[in-house]
């Protein structure tokens, strides 16, 4: 089995047992009343801020900067949300939530897979038209405080 399989099945073990793979977790997320996902995701962002640092430090892993496109950014996410908000789970809560039985989950799954196959279809096409509308490139959060929009 390789590296990538075990970090993700320890990934998945440890949303189902922080409770974040639970539909009702989600949705009270969502609904501004129950903060048990924003913890785990803090908490893992947390812990992933000092381990990147540590390794880069160790020169062991190299930062790799995305470029900086507001707008498809913000296009992205308001379809990224639009699904979490419809399905009640992001990928990686679906796939811990099918882990852990509820198959209900494979209509969501199904989705997410048809939703990727199509962007990757239309990736060309994205690349030459929103991805290229006001593109900043590949630039820090220090680079970015100066830049206007």
């Amino acid at each position: 089995m390789g590296k990538a399989a075990i970090f993700g099945i320890i990934f998945g073990f440890l949303l189902q047992k922080g409770g974040v793979a639970k539909y009702h977790v989600l949705i009270g997320q969502l609904a501004l009343e129950d903060f048990t996902v924003i913890k785990v995701m803090l908490s893992a962002i947390f812990t992933a801020m000092i381990g990147h640092r540590i390794l880069l430090k160790k020169h062991l892993v190299k930062s790799h900067i995305k470029p900086f496109q507001p707008l498809a950014n913000i296009g992205g996410g308001l379809i990224f949300g639009i699904g979490f908000a419809l399905a009640g789970f992001c990928p990686g809560t679906g796939a811990a939530a099918l882990g852990q039985g509820d198959f209900e989950t494979i209509f969501y799954i199904s989705g997410m897979l048809v939703g990727s196959y199509l962007y990757a279809e239309g990736s060309d096409y994205l690349e030459r038209s929103v991805k290229s509308w006001k593109d900043k490139g590949k630039i820090t959060l220090t680079q970015l405080k100066s830049e206007r929009f």
